[in-house]
């Protein structure tokens, strides 16, 4: 069997392991933290994409990949326990739109513009706004 000396090896050594990843992040979150106009243009949308994401996710001819992804999303962003504390000043909700900008592009490129644009009950504004945040060609 492991001696305690090896187990508290292993821990140490996830403990490290899972401190270098957070580093990581939170340098990523601080490198490609969104501009202040896409933020803004973000929260503008934020009903109408919410609505979108609900709405992909009942479609039973949406793959399961991507609502299962809509869903993870959904439990990340209600879920108390976050990557980086939101307490921290401009980091802290960085990494919700990152994560959030993350999965939208996931959720649009995998579901199809077709379905987008089925679901998109919001302004055609809103529908370029929405591909711009998500990184991707107009979808209007």
């Amino acid at each position: 069997m492991f001696g305690l000396a090896a187990v508290w090896n292993v821990l140490i050594a996830i403990a490290a392991g899972l401190l270098v990843v957070w580093v990581a992040l939170v340098v990523t979150v601080l490198v490609l933290r969104p501009e202040g106009s896409i933020l803004k243009e973000g929260l503008r949308i934020l009903p109408d994409a919410v609505r979108l994401l609900r709405r992909i996710a009942a479609d039973r001819t949406v793959p399961h990949g991507v609502r299962l992804c809509i869903y993870a999303l959904f439990t990340y962003l209600a879920s108390p326990i976050d990557l980086i504390p939101d307490f921290l000043p401009i980091v802290g909700y960085a990494d919700d739109a990152v994560i959030v900008a993350a999965a939208l592009r996931l959720v649009v490129r995998r579901a199809g513009a077709d379905i987008v644009r089925r679901h998109w009950t919001g302004t055609d504004e809103g529908l370029a706004t929405l591909s711009r945040i998500a990184g991707l060609p107009s979808l209007s």
